[in-house]
């Protein structure tokens, strides 16, 4: 059997907000499976990596010092930094930061033809679609002062809402401009996950989705399962796939949608 079945092998792969949570299993998959691991948190990352790179998203000129210190070649991109509603710069971090540093990679050259990008949005960015126009007038602000002040401008988009839709816009809307580039980009979209930040939300993020998992028998995913399907979508074998925003929730939304499932809120994603 091939052990490099998914190409990670002499592969560098970055990962932005790796330091816990689903960043930190998704790091610790591709090591396993021969990768060099740069870690880019502000958090301290306490598990072997080739390097830590200390990264604070809501700075440009941080950035900047963060993308010098990756080396020549980066193979595999994971966006993993998120915080919560209330988290001061929540849109700087959960978007902004990271459209940023991919800019920077390919502006270097350090990401190039046969790279692969993938991001971690959210089911609660599904509703990017109903707010295309609002989604898309933001995403034209494409560098940074114009970004965050068109946020500041625009109540109620610094947000995790918004920048989970800013993400599934994003991957479908760039997909054709990374690939001309060589570079994939995807997302996963995960249902509830028992991370550290989920569990300082707890009542909300662990909640959503009780009822449909106790009638499946199933449980709230792992990091782990979240790293898998990052792993995945970063890899050679998931050569084709491109500008996709992948449901990893036990298939809660898809149900609700196809009214297999009773869900008010999720069922209105597909009318």
């Amino acid at each position: 059997m091939n052990n490099n079945i998914l190409g990670y092998e002499g592969k560098n792969v970055a990962i932005i907000g790796g330091a816990t949570g689903m960043g930190a299993a998704a790091a610790k998959i591709v090591a396993g499976l021969g990768a060099s691991i740069y870690v880019m948190d502000v958090a301290e990352v306490t598990y072997p990596v080739a390097a830590s790179i200390k990264l604070d998203l809501r700075s440009a000129e941080a950035i900047d010092r963060a993308v010098a210190e990756l080396p020549q070649r980066i193979d595999t991109v994971f966006c993993c930094a998120g915080v919560a509603d209330g988290f001061p710069g929540i849109m700087l971090i959960n978007f902004i930061g990271q459209r940023y540093l991919l800019d920077q990679l390919l502006a270097s050259g350090k990401l190039g033809r046969g790279g692969a990008i993938v991001g971690i949005s959210s089911v609660a960015g599904l509703p990017w679609m109903q707010n295309q126009q609002q989604v898309f007038e933001f995403l034209d602000c494409r560098d940074w002062d114009s970004a965050t002040s068109w946020i500041s401008a625009h109540e109620g988009t610094d947000s995790y809402g918004f920048s989970k839709q800013a993400w599934n816009g994003y991957v479908a809307r760039e997909a054709l401009g990374y690939l001309k580039r060589g570079v994939r980009i995807n997302a996963i979209l995960p249902g509830p996950t028992d991370t550290p930040l989920a569990r300082a939300n707890a009542d909300v993020w662990l909640g959503f989705g009780t009822d449909f998992r106790a009638a499946a028998g199933v449980e709230a995913h792992t990091p782990e399962q979240m790293g898998n399907a990052l792993a995945f979508l970063g890899s050679s074998m998931s050569y084709g796939i491109n500008g996709q925003t992948l449901l990893v929730d036990h298939g809660h939304v898809i149900a609700s949608m196809t009214g297999a499932w009773d869900d008010p809120l999720l069922s209105s994603l597909g009318a």
